[in-house]
């Protein structure tokens, strides 16, 4: 089992890790809309999952992984009316790459996100 930890995704705010790798697997942390320094990206759902997938994108390189290795995603979504937005966001990141994937909508996000992602992915 092996911690990963970046400096190019925003760092843990609680007592979890950005992800683990076991047995060729990389199991991400939900990813909400913080840059590197911690600051929280403007309440607008587009520019938050921009940078909720460039911050998943950076984690799972840091495991040994990309996005074209992810296997299965979860989004949590604060309004579900966004799912179409971000839909057509996430199919810019993924391409042709469609993992399975779960979408939730919840009633609050860590330091009130409009969305998180975490996934599982293979690692090289």
């Amino acid at each position: 089992m092996k911690i990963v930890s970046t400096l190019n995704a925003p760092q843990a705010i609680g007592s979890y890790s950005q992800a683990m790798v076991v047995i060729g697997m990389v199991y991400t942390s939900g990813q909400i809309a913080l840059t590197t320094v911690g600051e929280m990206l403007e309440n607008d759902v587009e520019l938050q999952a921009h940078q909720v997938l460039k911050n998943l994108s950076n984690v799972l390189e840091a495991s040994g992984s990309s996005l074209d290795k992810v296997i299965k995603t979860t989004i949590f979504l604060a309004d579900m009316d966004d799912f179409l937005k971000i839909n057509a966001i996430y199919a810019e990141y993924f391409g042709e790459h469609k993992p399975s994937r779960s979408t939730v909508a919840v009633k609050t996000l860590p330091k009130n996100a409009l969305i998180e992602i975490d996934c599982i992915a293979l690692v090289n």
